[in-house]
């Protein structure tokens, strides 16, 4: 553990979706102005296409016009169509010089996605989050120490005490824990990194939720307004006033 003086690092700023106040929601487009904007890392949902390939788009099924997509039933090209990238088409696209952040929505997604980040990313910065521990329990056995797993839940969907349930992460070396930005204090933060569970908080929208989650020392955010968020973390950094 870091001595007690050393300097916080600044949390790394997920673009939830891409910048998807600017561009079409988890779109190539939507990535590539997060991180113009000056996002650290990206956030999206990955699933397999028909043909096996990982593809990124937040539902199993969307709408374009009056279509209804599957989008486990479409081939990748296909989805392409409709500018749902692979996350190949993601790595091809933009390098690899961010964090990556998806939500493994298809089970048997993880292992995939871990080979393209392999092949064509930087396995060292990929956050792999899900909902149930069994699941990342098993992904751990799949993954390299380097990989990063993720148990992102509400609090009150935990069983048990949080103490606990940080130790139990810490066993199982999943890495991190990611709650609604409404679940995080001071103590809690402080809590999963006694254990080095980093803490990572979502729907982090407003300056003052923003603020809060500097002030309690969270590890990552997660944020529509990626302008926003880039912007109070500079201040936080700098001491510079957001204007």
């Amino acid at each position: 553990m870091a001595c007690q003086n050393a300097p916080i690092p600044p949390p790394i700023t997920f673009a939830h979706r891409g910048a998807r106040l600017d561009e079409p929601e988890n779109t190539i487009a939507a990535f590539r102005r997060a991180l113009e904007l000056g996002a650290r890392g990206l956030e999206s949902d990955a699933w397999l296409s028909s043909d096996g390939e990982v593809v990124l788009v937040h539902d199993r099924t969307f709408r374009r016009g009056l279509r209804r997509i599957h989008v486990e039933r479409t081939t990748a090209a296909r989805l392409r169509d409709f500018d749902v990238p692979r996350l190949a088409d993601l790595y091809d696209e933009l390098g690899r010089d961010f964090e990556l952040s998806l939500d493994v929505k298809a089970r048997a997604a993880g292992e995939a996605i871990l080979a393209v980040a392999r092949e064509r990313g930087d396995p060292a910065r990929l956050w792999l989050c899900s909902s149930s521990t069994k699941y990342l329990v098993g992904l751990r056995e799949k993954a390299d120490a380097g990989e990063l797993l993720v148990h992102s839940r509400g609090k009150r969907h935990l069983q048990g005490a949080v103490e606990r349930h940080a130790a139990d992460l810490a066993e199982a070396r999943i890495d991190a824990m990611n709650f609604h930005r409404s679940d995080w204090s001071t103590g809690l933060v402080s809590l999963f990194h006694r254990f080095d569970v980093r803490a990572l908080a979502w729907d982090a929208q407003e300056t003052r939720h923003l603020r809060s989650m500097l002030e309690y020392g969270v590890d990552g955010l997660y944020c529509d307004n990626v302008a926003r968020m880039v912007a109070v973390v500079d201040e936080w950094t700098t001491g510079d006033p957001v204007d």
